[in-house]
C-alpha cells in the first residue's frame, strides 16, 4: 500500500474532541471508515477532504506516498533509486 498516514488518525481526532463514538453518531463517518482507520487503511478523497475539515490540516499533513517495488517499476526506470 503506497499511501500510509504520517499520524495516528484516531488520536488526532480523538484530541479535537472527535471519538468513533461521535464521528458513526453524527454521522460523519460510517462504521466502514472508522475500520478502515483503524487498520490504517487510507480513506477515499471524499473521506480525506472531511479528516482535513476536522483536523484543519492539508492532504500531506496526514498522508505519505511510499513507492513499494511494484509501484516504483510503473512510474520510474528500473534502475531508479529513491532517496
Amino acid at each position: 500500500m503506497p499511501l500510509k498516514y504520517k499520524i495516528d488518525i484516531l488520536a488526532a481526532l480523538k484530541s479535537k474532541g472527535y471519538s468513533s463514538y461521535r464521528l458513526v453518531n453524527e454521522k460523519i463517518f460510517g462504521n466502514g471508515s472508522i475500520q478502515k482507520l483503524r487498520k490504517g487503511e487510507v480513506l477515499s478523497t471524499e473521506g480525506i477532504e472531511t479528516l482535513c475539515s476536522l483536523l484543519d490540516a492539508q492532504p500531506a499533513d496526514l498522508i505519505v506516498y511510499i513507492p513499494d517495488d511494484h509501484n516504483t517499476s510503473i512510474f520510474f526506470p528500473p534502475n531508479y533509486k529513491p532517496k
